[in-house]
C-alpha cells in the first residue's frame, strides 16, 4: 500500500456498510479514522492485516462535544484531514401516525444533526489541509416518497444540507456530495425476505447491490477523480429510482397479457 494520502473519517465504521467503506478507503491509500459508538477494534485490525492504515475513535455523532474531541485528536496526532464520510445512521421505518416523539428525535439526531455537526466541526481542519471532500450517505428514500416518516425526512434533509455545504465550503477547496443507495445486500436486508422479493420486481438490474459497490462510489467521491463534482447526488440503486415504476408496470402488464396472475 502507498503511504497514506491524509486522513479520512468514516462514521459508523465499526460494522456493516461503514466497515466496507473503511476497508475500501484504506485499500485506496488513505489513513482511515474509524469512528463509532461501537467497538472499532475489529475493523481497524482487519485494515491493518491487509496492509492499510487505520485508527479507532469513540464518537457519538449526536454530541457536538464528541466531534470536537475527535477534531482535537486528529489535529494533534494524525496530521492532515482530507475527507469525511458521514455514514452513521439509524432507521425506524414507521408511518407518521406511529412515529412517536422519541423515535423522530433519535432518527433526526443521528441521520441529520450528526452530519451537520461533523461538517461544521471538520471543515476547518480540512481547510487547514488545503481542502478535501465530504461524502454524505443519504438514501433513495431521500429522492422519493417513503413509508418511513422520520427516516425519509432525515434523508431528504441530508440531501439538501449537502448542497448547502457544497456552496459554503467551495471557497475552502472542500467538495460535498451525497450518495443514495437503494436495496443493498446486508444482514438486515437479507432478513426481510418478502420486502426483498417485492423490491426486486422494481429494480431493472434485477438484483440487490453489494456493499462494495457503494464503497466504490465513496472512494470515487473522496478521490481527485471526482474533482469537479460538488453538490451532486450519486444514486447506486440498479435504476430503481430512474425507471423502477414503469419497469414493474411493464412486467406485470406482460404477465396479464400472457394469462398470468397479479
Amino acid at each position: 500500500m502507498a503511504d497514506p494520502k491524509g486522513a479520512v473519517i468514516i462514521t459508523g465504521g465499526a460494522q456493516g456498510m461503514g466497515q466496507s467503506h473503511a476497508q475500501a478507503l484504506a485499500q485506496a491509500g488513505w489513513h482511515v479514522c474509524v469512528a463509532d459508538v461501537k467497538d472499532t477494534a475489529a475493523t481497524v485490525a482487519a485494515i491493518g492485516e491487509n496492509g492499510g492504515s487505520a485508527s479507532g475513535h469513540v464518537l457519538d455523532v449526536t454530541d457536538s462535544k464528541s466531534w470536537e474531541a475527535l477534531a482535537d485528536d486528529i489535529r494533534n496526532n494524525l496530521g492532515p484531514l482530507v475527507g469525511l464520510v458521514n455514514n452513521a445512521g439509524v432507521s425506524y421505518r414507521q408511518s407518521m401516525g406511529d412515529t412517536d416523539d422519541a423515535n423522530w428525535d433519535r432518527v433526526m439526531a443521528v441521520n441529520l444533526t450528526g452530519p451537520f455537526y461533523g461538517m461544521r466541526t471538520m471543515a476547518p481542519l480540512m481547510r487547514e489541509s488545503g481542502g478535501g471532500s465530504i461524502v454524505n450517505i443519504s438514501s433513495i428514500s431521500g429522492q422519493l416518497g417513503y413509508h418511513g416518516a422520520a427516516y425519509g425526512a432525515s434523508k431528504w434533509g441530508l440531501r439538501g444540507l449537502t448542497k448547502t455545504a457544497a456552496a459554503e465550503y467551495a471557497p475552502w477547496g472542500i467538495r460535498a456530495n451525497s450518495i443514495h443507495p437503494g436495496l443493498i445486500e446486508t444482514a438486515m436486508v437479507n432478513s426481510a425476505t418478502a420486502f426483498v422479493a417485492s423490491s426486486l420486481k422494481s429494480i431493472p438490474l434485477a438484483r440487490a447491490g453489494q456493499p462494495s459497490e457503494v464503497s466504490a462510489a465513496v472512494v470515487f467521491l473522496i478521490s481527485e477523480a471526482s474533482s469537479y463534482m460538488s453538490g451532486s447526488e450519486l444514486t447506486v440503486d440498479g435504476a430503481l429510482v430512474a425507471a423502477g415504476t414503469y419497469w414493474r408496470i411493464n412486467h406485470e402488464a406482460a404477465e396479464v397479457s400472457q394469462g398470468g396472475d397479479l
